[in-house]
């Protein structure tokens, strides 16, 4: 569980798909996320990860017959989830968003007694949402000249070094095991 909530797409599935990855919201407004499922499940789960209180918690849970169940002290005014059914996807939404509503989302299914999770949906809850960038002119660009270079061969340093094969062969190493301890 830890690796899930902590590498992005660590527990993900082909089964269900969850959008946006992010969302930036203003204080008091709404956000919605979606999660698209790719068969007929008995229903949704959401849960939310709190880094900085390291807190994972159930909010709500949602069948296609429009029945939902909440978790302890979650509110229905604040959360409710819409769809299911034919369309196979469920969204969340949030209502009157506040700070404490930050975290990382993410939408469950049940497979075989095991919970799927959905890639997470990083929510930043802030007062004042920052201004776009502004505007840069580019400068006045100069004719092209015609230039004729001879290619180089190829140096010893623009081959990968350890320290970017090591990260990868540890990686590669615990998806091996994590698969080997799933089929087991």
């Amino acid at each position: 569980l830890y690796l899930c909530l902590q590498v992005p797409g660590f527990c993900t599935s082909l089964l269900l798909s969850q959008t946006p990855g992010q969302i930036l919201a203003q204080t008091n407004n709404k956000t919605e996320i979606t999660c698209h499922i790719k068969k007929d499940q008995s229903g949704v789960y959401w849960y939310r990860w709190n880094q900085e209180r390291q807190l994972f918690q159930f909010l709500v849970f949602a069948n296609p017959l429009g029945n939902s169940a909440y978790g302890t002290g979650v509110s229905r005014e604040k959360f409710s989830v819409h769809g299911g059914s034919s369309q196979n996807s469920y969204n969340l939404q949030i209502r009157s968003l506040q700070a404490s509503d930050n975290g990382t989302y993410y939408c469950t299914i049940s497979q075989f007694a095991e919970l799927v999770f959905g890639s997470g949906t990083r929510l930043s809850v802030v007062d004042v949402l920052p201004l776009p960038p502004k505007p840069t002119r580019a400068p006045p660009s100069k004719k092209p000249t015609r230039s004729i270079t001879k290619s180089k061969p190829a140096d010893k340093r623009d081959s990968c070094s350890p320290f970017v094969w090591a990260p990868l062969a540890a990686c590669a190493l615990i998806l091996l095991l994590c698969l080997a301890a799933a089929g087991h």
